[in-house]
Order: C-alpha cells, then structure tokens, then sequence
C-alpha cells in the first residue's frame, strides 16, 4: 500500500481547504488516500459531505495523528465539483 498524499491546511477555514483537496484530487490515482491536516471545527462536518457529494469515500479520522488529520479515498467514478465552489458539482 502506498503512503498517503497529505494536504496540510493549517489553520486555513474548511471552505478554503475544500478548494484545495478538490484540485489535488483531479490528478490523482483512484484508489489514492489523501490525509487532510485540517484545525478547522468544520472539517469533520463539511469532509464527509464533500465526500457524499462527488462521490469519493471518507475513511474518518486518520489514527494516531498529532494534529486533527481525515482520510478521503480518491474514486474514479467521482463527480466533479466547482472549482471555486466545491460544495456545488459542475453543471449545477
């Protein structure tokens, strides 16, 4: 298995870190796991919807993280979401 892809978002707001996993996610593999480091009280709320939303699956809190850290699955079959509006998909 492959180590996964980490996206640390600081201390930046959960909409901001939403915009940036979205165009990570564009170019990677299905089956890759991105861990998102996010402080945001929102992420944990906000990443499984994202997740719902287009499609690519929320694995949960990552394990053993110093800092608040989520794991997101890349899916081939996802959708696509507004580049700067990623609670919307494409099209909308």
């Amino acid at each position: 298995m492959n180590d996964p892809v980490v996206l640390d978002g600081g201390d930046r707001r959960c909409v901001q870190l939403l915009i940036e996993l979205r165009a990570l996610v564009a170019d990677l593999t299905p089956g890759t796991v991105v861990h998102l480091i996010a402080t945001d009280p929102a992420a944990p709320i906000d990443l499984p919807a994202w997740c719902h939303l287009t499609g690519h699956t929320y694995l949960g809190p990552a394990p053993a993280a110093e800092r608040p850290t989520y794991a997101v699955r890349v899916e081939g079959e996802a959708r696509q979401s507004r580049p700067y509006a990623p609670w919307h998909l494409s099209g909308e």
